[in-house]
């Protein structure tokens, strides 16, 4: 389950058993399933930088009607290969030019935000920073030596990691931090919104029917409860001549 989980972002899956005792402390992502503007640019971000490697195979295009799309504003803004508003969200890449490739076909990422949790994908996605010593010129906070490159580092510019060195009593204690290096397309508050809407829409689409069971669950207790006092009366009502 762990090594399921811990791959979901990595091409290399050695790199993610090393990783795997890794921590850090995550930003709150704090997400909001009922924002469906949020859900909207969140699946434009998915489809245009994630659907090209990742797929997401449980999911169907034609679900984001939920969303407040139209199947005619799917079509023209979010199928771009020929697929049609009922198909799978998969990538036309071959899993054996996959393997070839990467060495690993790239994770399905359906269930991701189901099995890492939206607090660490939001810090995931903002902690990429330039490092030499990686293969693809990226490292990553919030997941050392990770096989992935930043594939949004156009949006959001390049960043570099500083150890700083804080006293605590009579050690020091080296505190790394990102500074950013070269500016993006967007300003670090920009960025920092569109990776929570694409955080949004990894959750939404982790259970596309996660409002509505809630809503369904809500209403079913409030009918046991009054179920409940109906019959808790009527036992009184049959039993009130027993002696």
């Amino acid at each position: 389950m762990v090594r399921a989980s811990l791959a979901a972002w990595l091409l290399f899956p050695a790199i993610a058993l090393a990783a795997a005792g890794t921590e850090i402390k995550l930003d709150r992502a704090n997400v909001d399933a009922t924002d469906a503007v949020s859900l909207q640019r969140g699946v434009q971000v998915f489809v245009n930088y994630c659907l090209n490697c990742h797929s997401a195979a449980y999911m169907r295009y034609g679900r984001l009607t939920e969303l407040g799309l139209s199947e005619q504003q799917i079509q023209d803004n979010l199928l771009f290969a020929g697929q049609k508003v009922g198909d799978t969200m998969n990538v036309a890449m071959r899993r054996a030019d996959a393997r070839q490739w990467f060495g690993v076909e790239p994770p399905d990422l359906s269930v991701i935000a189901r099995s890492r949790g939206a607090d660490w994908l939001y810090t995931y996605l903002r902690t990429f920073y330039r490092d030499s010593t990686r293969p693809t010129g990226w490292n990553n906070l919030a997941f050392p030596n990770v096989g992935m490159p930043h594939v949004l580092w156009q949006l959001q510019g390049t960043q570099r990691l500083e150890v700083v060195a804080e006293a605590h009593g009579q050690e020091k204690v080296g505190h790394r931090k990102l500074v950013l290096e070269s500016p993006g397309s967007m300003t670090p508050a920009q960025y920092d919104a569109l990776m929570r809407d694409l955080v949004n829409y990894l959750v939404y689409m982790g259970e596309p029917a996660r409002e509505r069971r809630v809503q369904v669950g809500i209403v079913v207790l409030f009918f046991l409860s009054g179920l409940f006092v109906l019959t808790w009366l009527l036992k009184r009502e049959y039993w009130k001549d027993v002696h």
